[in-house]
Formats: C-alpha cells, structure tokens, sequence
C-alpha cells in the first residue's frame, strides 16, 4: 500500500520546504494566532465570502504597533470567491480597488464558499498541483453546520491534502487506501489527538506512535472512537479500511507566531 505523508511544518517559521506547494483559504470565523505565518509560506491567498471581512479586521490586530491600513494593504487576497451575501460592500471596495478578483458563486446553491474556493486552487493553471496542501483557517468554531459542511469538504475532496486549522487544533482526512505516515511537530502541536470513523465503522485500525495504540480495532459511532489519545515520540502511523478524521491539538507558543 502507498504511503501518504503528512506534516505541520507549515506552524514552523522556516517550514516551506521547497517541494510543497501551500494554498490558504480564509473563511468567516476568527482567524487563529498564526495566520500570518501561513499566509508567508502560501503561494496562493484566497478568501471565501465574508472570510475578506475577517482578514480586513483580524489582520491588523496580530501588528499593533502597525497603522491598520498598512498591513491590509500588506495582505491582499489573490481572489474573493463565494455567495458575496456576508462580505461588507467597503470591504469588497477596498480589496477590489487593489486588484483582488472578486468571483460571485451565488447561482451555485449545492457546494459551500469552502468547496467553491477549494474549485477555484484546482483549476488554478498556473499552480502546482502535485504537492499541493490547502490549509483553510476560520472553518472551526462557529454554528456547527458550518463545521460538518467543511468536514465534508474535506471527504469530497478526499484526494487533496485539505487542512483545517483552529488556534486550538487542526483536522483532516486519512484516505483509507493509504498508509498514513504522519511527522509529528513538536514544538508546535500534540500531545493530544484523535481519530474519527468519519466515513462509516471501521473494522480494522492500526496505529504506532501513540499512547494507546490501536491493532485491527473497530471503531464507529456509538462504540468505540480514538478520542483524548496522545502523541508518543516524532511519528504516528496509521491504517484503517475506511477513511478516517485525524485531529490533533496546536500548542500555544510563548511568542506569536508571525
């Protein structure tokens, strides 16, 4: 079976290695502390819907010291896309006088801002696609439709290494028809985890390099799930005969990551 790997190098300061292509998507939920060190290693920015409301106001908070309009124009978005029904009319002034393009997907009423913006990296002609990562920032914490709807973005696009990140934790798919082998960073992330049957009972699980490892275990809801496990040493592997969520927990740093 062929080996996927993963890695949150991209919490790292200097973590862009050279044969990844990164592509952040900002969505209209509180951006995490980090956000800015994302956006340096992203070859691609792009904003879905009211997530320009959210870098227009977030950004300028995480410099302080910075007039506000200075860093906005610091941090243009290559492209708005989605419904356009949150974002503000002088936030989408703003942004399209710098020359950001601005994509209305309204008439599109069956895929979420989320899934139209994941659309719109893929057919980016210019992009390398075959290392890619999309980290979405702004896609937890808010109504919790919201937060199945981008969960199952992740499973329609169970193809694409798809992020979601919180200031408290990320979250992403395992493919069952991989071994996963997943570098844990640290410094920046652990030691808590999980393990979610996302896609339906799994029958036969199989993990190193956690707490409580788990052999040819079942899981699904209303039985068993991997929740509150913990990362032991710098890699977890894991294999399992149906998809999986992995989530694990992203430290608070003693200085801000930026």
């Amino acid at each position: 079976m062929e080996v996927m790997s993963h890695s949150s190098a991209y919490l790292l300061p200097h973590g862009n290695p050279s044969s990844l292509t990164y592509a952040l998507i900002i969505l209209n939920q509180r951006l995490p502390r980090f956000t800015p060190l994302l956006w340096k290693h992203a070859h691609v920015h792009i904003c879905a819907d009211g997530g320009a409301n959210r870098l227009y106001d977030d950004m300028p908070l995480f410099f302080p010291e910075e007039d506000g309009r200075s860093v906005r124009l610091r941090y243009k978005p290559d492209a708005i896309k989605g419904d356009l029904d949150s974002i503000r009319a002088d936030v989408q002034e703003f942004y399209s006088n710098l020359g950001t393009k601005i994509e209305d997907a309204s008439r599109d009423q069956d895929t979420t801002d989320l899934h139209k913006c994941v659309d719109y990296i893929l057919n980016m002609p210019n992009l390398e696609q075959s290392n890619l990562r999309i980290l979405a920032v702004g896609a937890l914490g808010g109504r919790f439709d919201h937060e199945m709807g981008n969960i199952n973005v992740i499973c329609r696009f169970s193809d694409v290494q798809l992020i979601l990140l919180s200031d408290h934790c990320l979250i992403q798919l395992l493919p069952h028809d991989y071994v996963h082998r997943i570098q844990i960073q640290s410094s920046v992330e652990g030691p808590d985890c999980g393990l979610i049957p996302i896609a339906g009972p799994s029958r036969r699980i199989t993990t190193t390099g956690l707490k409580w490892n788990l052999t040819d275990a079942e899981m699904s809801f209303g039985k068993l799930v991997s929740t509150s496990n913990s990362v032991q040493g710098d890699v977890v592997t894991v294999t399992s005969d149906s998809d999986l969520l992995w989530t694990i927990t992203i430290k608070r740093p003693q200085e801000k990551c930026s």
